[in-house]
């Protein structure tokens, strides 16, 4: 029997309006079913709140560099707790979700979704919207996410992600190809490929640097100024599109060419009186790529040449000069190109890089590090802050220490996920600390060896239950939010510890951390005497039922920023429970 049988014809007039209204005032993007069966682990969150439980025995100690993070559990609750502790924090997103095939890839509330359901779809993309919406809150500003997908769900997800992140921060959906064998389940075409799709926080702030240039792209600079430096000339009429005059008008304008030196005026003078417009050699108007002002403070870096023109005897082309090099010697990056076709792509290479660690294939289709590195290196930041809460197998944890290895920078990752079939405890968690301390594959001997210099803190995640007063529950998640604490700061070797204060020192001992409970009135002093005694840089957590900190019990302290808890951690838990659940 239907749902709708009960209905009386008012009322399913009333649902058929309902319905309407929601159609009309949705003019574009994605139309799909509400959560028949909502998320468990949403649900969860409405009466419990998540925290963070730390994991000494996994913990890994190399050096003094700070601390990377892996969290086993579902990524809703960690998203949860990183819009704590990590909001507009993170420098790049990158994550490789389940592609919903219908082939046992998708779990939804404990079962696999599989091709014959109906909702197979709409629970992915109710599944995703709201870890998407997570994750954007702790992109900064400048952050950029990337997201790999094949032709299951990229179309689906291409408009979620508008919807999300908004048109006009789609960069671009980069095709990577990942299997040039082809696929023997692809019934009409060879499929090769997959897709990264690309979002930014906000397009007006990110900065993508490039990529180092290939020895095709270097041949290219094969001139040299009478200082050595190699340069190449590049067209400064603009080709492809919007290269028509009326569609910049005021990119149109005539520059001036000294036929004795070839260099450039704005205006006609004795000496410079050959006109150059952006022509095309059909003798349309075009443009140039550069404004006046551009041409007047850069007017050193170009030059004319004569070139051959059908019908113009002394026709004169503007180039600008493109250095390989800037002056401090450091070489100019490639524009990152939206195909990719690299041998290291293929996915025998992530198999291959498993395989070498744990002596046996344990995935079909592994991403290669190859692919993380070239995102993280394509973005620039040196000292990024990844996530990635997919993490699976933990390759971009992997990618990121090969990379700092390389070049000796300081990236950090957070990686996240839950434990299905042991995966945390038995591939992500080993991998990640055989990488940190290798064994010498010259003689097989595994015998650990420190050959980096990365340091690992593991957690695992777990629910406060709301079953008592409100006072109480303040006391509860101050009790346990230590490590919630120790995250944001990024600071985790206890100093002192007491009943009810903690102190905490970086790995670079020159931040501390120090959270004071509350819980026995009379340990104030003290906890302000040993603080007193820290002269650098001082983070303070204080309880506080009614979020208020009397800063003056705090004046003879120095070099210190203080916080109320556990309030603001309830309101930021509050506002995203409320948010989702609303949505049933």
């Amino acid at each position: 029997m239907s749902k709708y049988d009960k209905l009386s014809n008012e009322e399913l007039l009333r649902l058929i309006e309902q319905q309407e209204i929601e159609l009309e005032t949705k003019k574009y993007g994605l139309v799909r079913n509400k959560e028949k069966e909502p998320e468990k682990v949403v649900l969860e969150c409405e009466h419990n709140l998540p925290i963070l439980e730390r994991v000494f025995k996994k913990e890994i100690k190399t050096d003094e560099t700070d601390d990377n993070i892996l969290i086993e559990w579902d990524n809703y609750h960690a998203l949860t707790v990183l819009n704590y502790t990590h909001s507009e924090k993170i420098d790049i997103i990158y994550i490789d979700p389940p592609y919903n095939t219908g082939n046992k890839d998708f779990i939804y509330n404990d079962k696999y979704v599989d091709k014959e359901d109906g909702y197979r779809h709409s629970k992915r993309l109710n599944f995703m919207e709201k870890r998407l919406k997570l994750a954007k809150n702790i992109l900064k500003k400048s952050g950029v996410i990337f997201i790999s997908i094949d032709d299951n769900e990229q179309s689906q997800l291409k408009l979620l992600c508008d919807g999300i992140f908004g048109e006009n921060n789609f960069i671009s959906k980069i095709v990577i190809q990942s299997n040039p064998r082809w696929s023997q389940a692809s019934k009409h075409l060879a499929e090769v490929h997959e897709y990264v799709l690309v979002y930014a926080k906000s397009s007006n702030d990110l900065n993508i640097e490039g990529l180092p240039k290939s020895e095709e792209n270097l041949s290219e600079y094969s001139s040299t100024d009478k200082q050595g430096k190699k340069y190449r000339l590049l067209g400064l009429r603009q080709r492809g599109g919007e290269r028509k005059r009326e569609q910049r008008p005021n990119m149109f304008y005539p520059l001036y060419v000294n036929p004795k030196d070839n260099t450039i005026s704005l205006q006609k003078t004795k000496t410079h009186f050959i006109e150059a417009l952006p022509k095309r050699p059909t003798g349309e108007e075009g443009r140039w790529t550069w404004s006046k002002d551009k041409v007047n403070s850069d007017i050193g870096l170009l030059i004319g040449k004569k070139v051959n023109r059908k019908d113009a005897k002394n026709f004169y082309d503007i180039f600008r000069v493109d250095y390989l090099s800037d002056e401090d010697g450091i070489e100019s990056m490639s524009k990152p190109k939206t195909i990719w076709l690299e041998k290291e792509l293929n996915y025998q290479n992530g198999r291959n890089e498993i395989k070498d660690i744990f002596w046996e294939d344990l995935f079909d289709y592994p991403k290669p590090t190859f692919l993380i590195k070239k995102i993280v290196e394509m973005v620039g930041n040196k000292n990024a802050l990844i996530v990635d809460f997919f993490c699976c197998s933990g390759t971009t944890g992997h990618a990121i220490l090969k990379l700092n290895n390389q070049d000796g920078w300081n990236r950090r990752f957070i990686l996240c996920t839950n434990n299905e079939n042991k995966i945390c405890e038995e591939v992500t968690y080993p991998r990640i600390k055989k990488v940190i301390k290798w064994y010498d594959k010259k003689t097989w001997d595994k015998e650990w060896i420190e050959w980096s210099w990365w340091n690992l803190q593991y957690f695992k995640t777990s629910l406060i239950k709301e079953t008592v007063s409100r006072d109480q529950l303040k006391i509860n998640l101050t009790g346990k939010c230590t490590e919630i604490l120790c995250i944001k700061e990024n600071i985790f070797n206890l100093e002192q510890e007491k009943d009810d204060y903690k102190i905490f020192t970086s790995n670079q001992k020159d931040k501390y951390l120090c959270i004071h409970y509350n819980f026995k009135l009379n340990s104030f002093n003290e906890f302000i005497a040993n603080i007193k005694k820290i002269k650098w840089e001082k983070t303070i957590y204080t309880f506080s039922l009614d979020n208020v900190v009397d800063e003056s019990l705090f004046k003879w302290v120095d070099n210190f920023r203080i916080e109320p808890i556990p309030q603001n951690i309830l309101n930021v838990y509050k506002q995203l429970i409320i948010l989702n659940i609303k949505n049933y």
